[in-house]
């Protein structure tokens, strides 16, 4: 269960980080095709746990899909599904605006490549947190 609920933490915070690094590029480079709507910063969590949600439900039957019908398609199933996943949380959140051919194409690719090194590095970040309290609470 403790996993389980570690799992989901992890996904959410490399959902959030995604979404959020994704805003800044864009804001940095002046694309305004995809941006967090801070006006209401709880549109901003409801998105972010939409899109989480989004994914987690889409990945795995598109991945079934891929791997029966086209198993060529197999490494685009990530990338897929947080588009359909970004699709999802603007249709029904307002945290979360994305617009334009730019928004579109360029926005899910950052997302899933931010998400997807937040993903691995989290992990190493929150273990290291843990495995030091377990090391201080042995040691007293």
């Amino acid at each position: 269960m403790i996993r389980f609920l570690l799992r989901t933490a992890v996904f959410l915070l490399a959902a959030a980080v995604g979404v959020l690094l994704t805003a800044w590029i864009f804001a940095a480079f002046d694309l305004e095709t995809f941006s967090v709507d801070w006006s209401q910063p709880l549109g901003f969590v409801l998105a972010v746990v939409v899109f989480a949600l989004a994914q987690a439900i889409i990945s795995p039957f598109l991945a079934k899909v891929a791997r029966n019908s086209a198993p060529a398609l197999v490494g685009g199933v990530g990338l897929l599904s947080t588009f359909v996943a970004l699709l999802v949380a603007v249709l029904f959140t307002d945290g979360l605006e994305v617009g334009g051919v730019a928004g579109w194409i360029i926005g899910p690719v950052v997302v899933w490549l931010t998400g997807m090194i937040a993903a691995f590095v989290l992990p190493l970040f929150l273990l290291k947190e843990g495995v030091e309290k377990v090391r201080e609470n042995r040691d007293e």
